[in-house]
Formats: structure tokens, sequence, C-alpha cells
């Protein structure tokens, strides 16, 4: 695999923030083709297509809220009705939240009208524990802290990203999964519930090295944007492009997409 990996950020917003998207990212090689799409709330297939004229053809979800797993449905459809010759989407999943996404997703018999086809049907479903292999990387699967235990996942790869997912503050998984100069794509509003980070949570829990190397995404509006820059965060953006370089953040630079 080419050292040329890169996150795009399709969407940034959390719940209700609609003008920014459902918070999803996408991680590309070196020729800016498609490799990963992660989470897919309602926003991000017809984000998804916009940038790259195609279906995703593997994603990984972090967690079953519909902001992050609503889009799947879509999808499905998609895939039943206007591609049905193409192959299942690679859908990798946690395995503790394999359960609550069939209840979701998946027990209706007829999601068409005519039957006869399963949700799975159109999806290679790959549960997850620890790590798994894509496209000739091992990724790290971690769990982080959002509403329940073991209710929510984060995805890391060693020595170029960690991208946590909605979650509160997690130094000690952190302290393990970017410790190597890791970019960290970290959910964080300005402010802060018991289910998310907020600004003054930063602070309170991370050191200044592991701040420095922070990218955040899932805030409430532009305006919550501005205000974590103003306290010298970088903020993700709707399209915006990173490079992870080996190392981690010292070459990820956060590129325009014009």
């Amino acid at each position: 695999m080419s050292d040329g990996l890169k996150l795009r950020f399709l969407g940034v917003g959390n719940a209700t923030a609609h003008e920014l998207g459902n918070a999803a990212a996408v991680l590309e090689d070196d020729a800016t083709r498609p490799l990963l799409l992660i989470d897919c709330g309602a926003t991000v297939l017809p984000a998804y297509l916009e940038r790259y004229r195609q279906l995703p053809t593997a994603i990984f979800i972090t967690h079953t809220h519909l902001d992050h797993s609503g889009g799947l449905e879509n999808l499905f459809y998609r895939m039943a009705c206007e591609c049905p010759a193409s192959p299942p989407v690679r859908l990798y999943v946690p395995a503790p939240i394999i359960e609550r996404l069939q209840q979701q997703l998946a027990e209706d018999p007829y999601k068409l009208a005519e039957g006869g086809m399963n949700f799975w049907d159109r999806f290679q479903l790959v549960p997850v524990g620890a790590h798994f292999w894509h496209a000739g990387l091992l990724f790290d699967v971690f769990a982080v802290s959002h509403h329940g235990y073991r209710a929510a996942f984060g995805l890391g790869l060693h020595g170029r990203f960690a991208y946590t997912g909605d979650t509160r503050p997690i130094p000690e998984v952190l302290a393990r999964f970017a410790a190597n100069g890791e970019v960290v794509f970290h959910d964080c509003a300005l402010h802060g519930n018991p289910s998310h980070t907020g600004s003054a949570d930063l602070a309170a829990s991370y050191p200044p090295a592991l701040r420095e190397r922070l990218v955040l995404y899932h805030y409430e509006s532009p305006a919550a944007a501005a205000g974590l820059r103003s306290l010298g965060y970088r903020v993700a953006e709707p399209g915006a492009c990173f490079d992870l370089a080996p190392g981690g953040s010292a070459n990820g630079r956060l590129r325009r997409v014009v």
C-alpha cells in the first residue's frame, strides 16, 4: 500500500446539524480512490455519490445511531433495484452491535414489495473484534464511551490515524491507539453533554501534546466550529481532506477541496 493515504470528510455535523451533513469520512489511496467509508448516515450516500460517482464497496460502522447507520437502508435499495448484479457491499461491523443493527434494519422480511430478498443479501457482513484486514491494511477497532458499554467503537490505523466516532473523552484508549503520532479525529462540540465531548473536556482530559494532534468533527453548527478554532484546534469541514503520512500529524495537512 502506498504511503499516500488520506482521510476525507463527507459530513461533520451532529444529528441536528443538517447543514453540515452526518459525520462520515472516507479513507482514500494516493490516487484519491475510496478504500473505506466510515459510517453511513442518511446524508452520506448522496455526498459519496457526488464525490466518487459510484456506490461504496466497503463500510465500517461505528455504532447504530441512525445518523451513523441509517443510510444503509438507502444503499440496500440502490443495490437491490439499480445494481442487482453488483457484488455485495463489504460491511465491517463490531460484533457487539450486530444484533442491534439486525433489529434496526434487517428484521423486515419484505424490504422489497415483492419479497424474496433479505437485507443481508446485498451486504457481506464481516463481524470484527479488535482488528480486521481491508485493502492490505490491518485496522484496529476500539471501544469508546457513548451511551452504553461497548455500544460504540472507533477505528485506527497504526501510525496513521485514530477516528473516535461518537464519544466522551477516552484518554486511556488514545494512550494505546494514538501513541505513535497518529492524527486523532475526535468527536467534539463547543458544548459537551453526557454522550459527547465538549471543548472544555479536551483540556481536562488530554495532555497538550495529544491536543495538538486533534482534528475535531461532529459539532453542532458553523458557529461552534469557529469557536473551536478560536481555542486553537483544527476543525474538519465537509470535503476537507487530511494527508495521513506515516508517523502521524507532523505531516497531516488539511487540504481544502475546490
